[in-house]
């Protein structure tokens, strides 16, 4: 599920986020011969300004209702894992 859903305001931000994802797919497969891991940190839902005015009441409720939180958590500060230590998750 896509948490912000496609609204006036948010373009730069879509094609940026976009960009970055397809980026790391791409470099993961070109890069995992080579035993070379490529990893991106891509938060779920972030109590910003710019999240609270492109979706609805009944959007923010939906979304609050996946977070293990019961809400969208706070913009994060940095990833909850080490670079030394394998990735939660990882593309391609």
């Amino acid at each position: 599920m896509r948490l912000i859903l496609p609204s006036p305001g948010i373009g730069l931000y879509a094609a940026a986020k976009g960009a970055v994802e397809q980026l790391t797919a791409v470099a993961a497969r070109e890069l995992g011969a080579r035993s070379i891991t490529v990893n991106t940190v891509s938060p779920g839902a972030t109590d910003t300004d710019m999240f609270r005015g492109a979706n609805t009441a009944d959007a923010l409720t939906a979304v609050a209702a996946l977070s293990p939180s019961g809400g969208s958590d706070s913009p994060p500060t940095s990833p909850t894992w080490s670079p030394s230590s394998p990735a939660p998750t990882a593309a391609g």
